[in-house]
């Protein structure tokens, strides 16, 4: 079954809800392959949001200010590359959280 739909949506969730449709398609999908997209999908936005809060925080110090830019071209740049990889049907890794859980 092709799952290209479900794996776009998962990228896409940066949008609109994003810990809650990679949870919701890692625990209801049985895919192994979409699993493991999602999980990749969570962990990035959890992990990015932690950072860029952080260096948002940092930024009031001045310090933060070029991670600040850094982080938010990351939070945007990798799950729209996962969007297009995803509608191409080709595989896609989020940096470091990709090579860690697969």
């Amino acid at each position: 079954m092709d799952h290209k739909g479900v794996k776009a949506i998962t990228h896409a969730s940066l949008f609109f809800a994003p810990i809650l449709v990679p949870l919701v398609v890692w625990l209801l999908i049985q895919d192994r392959h979409v699993k493991n997209i999602a999980l990749q999908a969570l962990l990035f936005h959890v992990i990015m949001s932690i950072l860029f809060s952080i260096s948002l925080f940092l930024s009031f110090f001045v310090i933060g200010i070029p991670f600040v830019l850094v982080f938010g071209f990351m939070i945007l740049y990798y799950p729209i590359k996962g969007i297009v990889y995803a509608l191409q049907d080709r595989p896609f890794r989020y940096p470091v959280i990709g090579s860690l859980i697969g």
